[in-house]
């Protein structure tokens, strides 16, 4: 008798995922209709795998000119994640490899990428920032953590996007926004305040670590 254990996260009849480069066309799409309403991308994401498959994807973008060269602020614990990615770069795939050791470039530590290293450097972000720009924040179901004092201000605002590229369990913040509700009731100093939602909502699907019913 044999046996077979597998994940099944997306196995269900109908989960099949987008293909990396359908889900980067998407999201050079999601960028550059956000910069031309002047607006600011605001990306929740898990700090560990899936900062990282987005900002290699965006450092391409860049270099590339699908998308201009605009700042990529890193909030929360995604500068940390990345530094141990960068400092074994033996360990990622056979692209990345070849092309830090080969070509001596690695796009984890591309310019375009601004650490969010003080809550004075944040609501500057947040309050101050003159031009489009693309903040990823954890946490990635927005239940906590920087991406809330980001999603708090720039919610109201219709030049802004919300875009999700991870999964969003149902309960959470980040799945309510997802499915269209108007208002979000948010806990603000001991108060809740309803946040009418005017920003963009998007899915950009494709970045998941996990497999699809096709790859299981």
């Amino acid at each position: 008798m044999e046996a077979i254990f597998i994940e099944s996260t997306y196995g269900g009849r109908d989960d099949f995922q987008p293909s990396r480069g359908e889900a980067t066309d998407r999201l050079s799409d999601i960028i550059q209709s956000c910069i031309k309403r002047k607006g600011k991308l605001l990306v929740p994401v898990f700090a560990v795998g899936r900062s990282q498959e987005v900002m290699i994807v965006l450092e391409n973008l860049v270099k590339t000119k699908k998308i201009p060269e605009i700042p990529v602020y890193l909030d929360g614990m995604i500068w940390e994640a990345t530094a141990i990615h960068t400092a074994y770069p033996e360990y990622l795939n056979n692209k990345l490899r070849t092309q830090i050791f080969q070509q001596g470039e690695n796009p984890l530590l591309s310019e375009i990428f601004k650490r969010v290293d003080s809550n004075e450097m944040r609501q500057n972000i947040i309050s101050n920032h003159p031009k489009s720009c693309v903040v990823l924040a954890t946490s990635g179901m927005m239940n906590g953590g920087p991406v809330m004092e980001y999603f708090k201000e720039w919610a109201q605002d219709k030049k802004n996007t919300i875009a999700f590229v991870g999964y969003q369990a149902e309960g959470t913040l980040g799945k309510r926004i997802q499915k269209g509700w108007d208002e979000i009731p948010l806990n603000v100093g001991g108060s809740v305040v309803n946040i009418k939602m005017k920003m963009s909502v998007e899915t950009c699907d494709g970045f998941s670590g996990h497999s699809d019913r096709r790859q299981l």
